[in-house]
């Protein structure tokens, strides 16, 4: 009798020797262990592919930016989707946490993500402007929930159904098939031409179907009930910790640091309006080349941040805020004289900053961790996390103030944040030492 298509799978991606026994996981899930991984390759490659086709920093802005909605509402993008994240996930982690099979969890917020894509799909085939925007807004509140679910219970249940000698193939792998499916798309459209409009409405569908499909499929992993202690709360965690803040002047600096360094993630809606200014301009329909540039920095960069975060996480944070503050700022000029109206120099731009917000998420991840001790480290990531959340919600003033201001001040804002963050970040120690 044949192999089946999994056992295939898992052999040619793991290379495992057929005598290996698995050492920390239990025997029902070592026993479906080829199936389960097969399982979250899949789930989780549907739902990375699925997040290429919903970007708010690239295909929601450029969406409500070509539909007329106003710079108030695409300003608040990024904030939501990234606090709406996080910030959940301080109140919800403790209930999550107490379920003894998690991924029923995960399954309910990939769902939830399918349903609130099917709905932007709907909203971008029948509205416009305003009714856009805020019905878009609303549905990447519902997504960005759905989201923090599936994030609390992803990693626990990774760790009861996958190998520890595996897990990071398995999440790779999912990597790797997603950012191979966004620069493919990122490619059909570079060649849609003034078909773009219904490649972004039918990428949303697409979407929809693909959050859908995957939380079918993470269902039928062998997931054995495990332990329901450990389920604090971690907002609780952070209040009662506040007061570390103030004692511990490397974390204030950190967070400062982090806080200015949100630049580099609310910015690229308003490249996106910058291009838009002039809704003719080869720049603004140039939207595949953004994708390829976004897509292409995080290919290119990610292993050399990371190198580099390993030597030293303050210099990788200095380097990133600097690098995000030159990018910015040739943008702001770019506008201001007209060469933003030329097809290669936003996704040019925006290929830099890119470059820089890589930098700062392998760089603020990897300082916490070096900078806390095991002890330290889960109040550290709730005060961290609590007060970064707070500051990306309050990030939406910047689309207030592009809509009263103009686009270049906002991002001459974000150049001087990004400057005053490397600053900052040179008062860290070296924690690598």
């Amino acid at each position: 009798m044949g192999q089946s298509p999994s056992k295939i799978a898992y052999d040619l991606l793991t290379a495992e020797d057929d005598g290996r026994v698995c050492k920390d996981i239990p025997e029902k899930a070592c026993n479906a262990k080829e199936d389960n991984f097969a399982i979250h390759v899949a789930s989780l490659s549907m739902s990375k592919m699925a997040d290429g086709l919903v970007d708010p920093k690239l295909i929601l802005s450029w969406l409500l930016t070509s539909a007329g909605a106003p710079n108030a509402i695409i300003g608040m993008l990024v904030p939501v989707r990234e606090a709406g994240a996080l910030l959940p996930q301080l109140f919800t982690a403790g209930y999550i946490r107490s379920l003894p099979q998690r991924k029923f969890a995960w399954a309910f917020g990939a769902f939830l993500q399918g349903a609130a894509a099917a709905g932007m799909a709907l909203a971008a085939f029948t509205l416009q402007g305003w009714a856009l925007g805020i019905v878009i807004l609303t549905l990447l509140a519902v997504l960005a929930l759905a989201r923090s679910i599936c994030s609390v219970a992803y990693k626990d249940v990774l760790g009861k159904t996958v190998d520890k000698s595996v897990r990071g193939t398995a999440t790779g792998t999912a990597a790797s098939i997603g950012a191979g499916f966004v620069i493919a798309f990122a490619l059909l459209l570079t060649i849609a031409g003034d078909n773009k409009m219904f490649v972004v409405q039918l990428g949303l569908a697409i979407a929809a179907a693909l959050w859908i499909l995957g939380s079918l499929s993470f269902l039928r992993l062998a997931e054995e009930k495990g332990a329901t202690e450990g389920g604090g709360n971690p907002f609780t965690l952070a209040l009662q910790n506040a007061p570390a803040l103030a004692k511990d002047k490397q974390l204030f600096w950190f967070i400062l640091t982090r806080a200015l360094l949100t630049a580099t993630a609310l910015a690229p809606p308003f490249l996106v309006a910058l291009g838009g200014a002039d809704a003719g301009t080869e720049a603004f329909q140039g939207l595949g080349l953004l994708l390829l540039a976004s897509a292409g920095a995080g290919l290119i960069s990610s292993y050399i941040w990371g190198r580099l975060a390993d030597r030293s996480s303050r210099k990788t944070l200095a380097f990133s805020g600097l690098m995000g503050g030159i990018a910015l700022s040739l943008s702001a000029m770019a506008s201001l004289f007209g060469w933003a109206e030329s097809w290669f120099i936003l996704p040019l731009l925006l290929f830099g900053l890119m470059i820089a917000y890589q930098g700062v998420r392998l760089g603020r991840s990897t300082h916490l961790v070096d900078m806390a001790s095991k002890d330290d480290r889960a109040i550290y990531t709730a005060l961290s996390n609590t007060i970064i959340g707070v500051v990306l919600l309050a990030g939406s003033i910047f689309g207030v103030i592009g809509e009263l201001f103009g686009t270049q001040l906002v991002i001459g804002l974000f150049a001087i944040m990004c400057f005053v963050s490397a600053l900052c970040a040179l008062k860290l120690n070296e924690e690598q030492r």
